[in-house]
């Protein structure tokens, strides 16, 4: 709900900020009080059950409201981190939690990182459609993109060699992540090394499109990893298999 309001809602920053500021009290509510939300008062007994903290939930409406404040054009690299951190390694903090896994807060961080850098490469094109550009600033200096305009970016000759050089960072991330679930391999983490391999595959068919947005992961391709992974092999093997360097052509 809160990510429609930063992606869908037409009005301006002001305007949809205006719109988020209820979410946070209701989640205030949720830990001191009785919401009223139907959305939030669901959230009662998960909350009680798996003690989901309240900070990762405000984390996912900052994460919108940094959206929805037009903040996402070319951030630092600092606030890019925190971006991610907010909208994707929050929802793995909390999603660990309901798993039984509440001490894994470093995977949350690193295989939310992995994520959302993979699905800022996979929406380039969707994303400068709403004007923004979720490349951090240093990244297009380095390579010399100067423009500021999303379109003119994503037409530079110098953007495959960013999106290589993103993608290499989303894979010491997937890399980090991958060591945590191989020294765990519980049972309830397997959901989690799915998704780890699933967004893998997704780098590398990106990379081999040559950063074409957007690409999404066939039918088949999904089940096939799935059906092999419950068939074949423990989905840790795969990971710890899987380098975590750049293809070289």
């Amino acid at each position: 709900m809160v990510d429609d309001i930063a992606d869908d809602h037409p009005g301006g920053p002001q305007e949809k900020l205006a719109l988020l500021d209820p979410w946070r009290t209701e989640i205030e509510s949720l830990y001191s009080g009785t919401p009223s939300h139907s959305a939030v008062l669901a959230l009662r007994e998960p909350v009680r059950r798996f003690h989901l903290r309240r900070e990762d939930l405000l984390a996912v409406i900052d994460g919108m409201a940094m959206d929805a404040r037009n903040e996402m054009v070319r951030p630092s690299d600092a606030a890019l981190i925190l971006y991610c951190d907010r909208v994707a390694a929050a929802v793995g903090r909390s999603t660990l939690r309901i798993f039984g896994l509440s001490g894994l807060d470093d995977l949350a961080c690193h295989l939310g990182l992995a994520l959302q850098l993979t699905n800022i490469l996979r929406d380039l094109n969707e994303d400068a459609g709403r004007g923004r550009l979720y490349l951090p600033n240093e990244s297009l200096l380095a390579h010399g993109i100067l423009d500021q305009a999303p379109d003119a970016v994503l037409a530079h000759p110098a953007l495959p060699a960013l999106c290589a050089d993103l993608a290499a960072r989303a894979r010491t991330e997937f890399s980090a992540a991958a060591a945590i679930l191989c020294a765990h391999r519980q049972k309830a983490l397997r959901p989690v090394a799915l998704m780890a391999s699933l967004y893998l595959r997704l780098l590398d068919r990106l990379e081999e499109s040559g950063w074409a947005s957007p690409i999404r992961l066939s039918l088949w391709d999904r089940l096939s990893r799935v059906l092999r992974w419950m068939i074949l092999s423990p989905p840790w093997d795969s990971l710890k298999d899987k380098s975590p360097s750049p293809r070289t052509r």
